[in-house]
């Protein structure tokens, strides 16, 4: 195509009006905004957004891991069916071609797709779905991968553009300590309300007020790509679209099927179409948003997405599906469904407990580290002790209108034996609706931070003291001296 016809293309969809569109993902958090009712945290941008626009509060990922949840939110389908499902996986497995990625579909309507911000904690440019991809160029799925045209700026020239725009700060890293030490306002630590599954102690109530400074710091990082839209006058044609893009990394939620794991914020403001204020309670999944995106940029629903437009006037969905396999070094197998009322989950290796002492986390739970201690001088709770029990239900059942925060496992109850029955078969229809395209299997390997988990345990008991006492000492710095250890050992 020659530059005139491409230039003349661009004018016929200025004309006619498709909207630019942002997606900002928040990573690795639930719910936890003022606008939803969590104490203690301060959103006045994504409160303002919400009160402007449209809030969800039933809208789940369909796993509760970023690379899988991603992947299917890229292609508008369950990640299960495209075989993306494994975390960090398949990597240089290119698409069955039946699929397309979400990006492509939008640049064959006219669109410029953008990764990232020039303003946001590092740029924001995170892509990591499970497919050959590359981030920057053109897309066939044979021999061209890239999912987008450039990076980090939306200028007036772009127009209708498509903005991804990743928040990396919610998600657990060594910079938490110093977004605290710099806030003007730290959380009290002394005052925060936490989930009854969690004990209340100094360091996990420290580190609940750091995860809520992190939110207000990505509140904020909201807020600047809000006055950059109304600075280039942009803000009246652009949908926004803000998620995480799974639950928060903590106990229950990252990795795993309870409501902590698979409920996400979702707020859409587009003032040309919605009054504001609106709050709906119908259940969303996140391959919705992705077919949202298209029906709002005028581009017809491929048959292969599992996603519905959310606006739509014939939306409806039931259930949420959602699924959990492997991540990192722990191969596990979960299923769930989630429905207005009801969840349902079925642990196909029970005998893989939740807290699987995941090389990765120990850097990052210090929960996880200090209720295995009160575990072991007998100071938890009955909804404490369910996280780190030797093993796992082979299914759970529990009413979210009586029991919000999952802590009455109702599957052994013959109360509920029908309700558990048609939960039971839904998922199985589920399972074979998903069934994966292929059975390809190409896990990255994680050994090496298995390794250093295990040297730091036997080289340097100080630092897994520190560890058990709830610090986080450092992965990155960690992984650092273990690699100089290793390098200076084959010498």
């Amino acid at each position: 195509m020659s530059c005139g016809e491409k230039k003349a293309e661009k004018a016929e969809v200025i004309e006619n009006k498709q909207p630019n569109i942002i997606w900002i993902m928040a990573e690795d958090m639930s719910t936890d905004l003022a606008c939803y009712g969590l104490p203690n945290v301060k959103t006045p941008y994504l409160d303002k957004m919400a009160s402007e626009g449209v809030r969800f509060d039933n809208a789940f990922v369909t796993n509760p891991i970023c690379s899988p949840s991603r992947s299917a939110m890229m292609i508008g389908t369950h990640q299960v069916k495209t075989n993306t499902h494994n975390h960090r996986s398949n990597r240089e497995v290119p698409l069955d071609k039946q699929f397309t990625p979400m990006t492509q579909k939008l640049r064959e309507a006219g669109y410029t797709t953008i990764l990232g911000n020039h303003s946001v904690m590092k740029k924001g440019r995170k892509i990591d779905v499970n497919f050959k991809h590359e981030p920057l160029g053109a897309w066939d799925g044979e021999t061209k991968f890239g999912l987008f045209d450039k990076y980090d700026n939306f200028e007036k020239a772009d127009e209708p553009f498509f903005a991804q725009i990743q928040l990396v700060v919610t998600h657990r890293g060594d910079w938490w300590d110093e977004v605290r030490e710099k806030s003007k306002h730290p959380v009290n630590a002394d005052a925060v309300e936490m989930p009854p599954y969690m004990a209340d102690h100094p360091a996990i109530r420290l580190d609940w007020a750091k995860y809520l400074d992190q939110i207000e710091y990505m509140d904020n990082e909201v807020g600047m790509i809000f006055k950059e839209l109304e600075q280039k006058g942009m803000a009246a044609n652009t949908v926004v679209i803000f998620i995480g893009d799974n639950g928060r990394c903590n106990i229950r939620g990252k990795g795993y099927l309870h409501d902590p794991g698979l409920r996400i914020p979702l707020i859409v403001f587009y003032p040309e179409q919605f009054k504001g204020g609106e709050i709906r309670k119908d259940v969303v999944s996140a391959t919705d948003i992705t077919a949202s995106i298209l029906n709002f940029a005028k581009i017809d629903i491929p048959s292969y997405m599992t996603g519905q437009p959310m606006f739509d006037a014939n939306f409806n969905r039931e259930y949420a599906y959602g699924a959990r396999d492997l991540w990192d070094e722990i191969e596990e197998k979960s299923r769930a469904i989630t429905s207005d009322e009801w969840k349902y989950i079925r642990n196909d290796k029970p005998e893989i407990p939740f807290d699987a002492h995941q090389a990765y986390l120990e850097f990052y739970r210090p929960a996880v580290h200090i209720m295995r201690q009160l575990k072991k001088e007998g100071k938890l709770t009955e909804e404490q002790k369910f996280f780190f029990e030797d093993s796992k239900p082979v299914e759970e059942l529990y009413n979210l209108i009586n029991d919000s925060q999952e802590l009455v496992n109702l599957a052994n109850n013959p109360e509920y034996a029908d309700i558990l029955v048609k939960m039971r078969a839904k998922t199985r229809d589920l399972d074979s609706l998903m069934k994966p395209v292929s059975a390809i299997y190409q896990p990255k390997s994680v050994q090496s931070t298995v390794d250093l988990v295990q040297w730091i345990i036997d080289e340097h008991p100080d630092v897994r003291k520190q560890m058990e006492d709830g610090v986080e000492v450092g992965f990155k710095k960690w992984g650092a001296i273990y690699k100089k250890y290793l390098k200076n050992k084959k010498k």
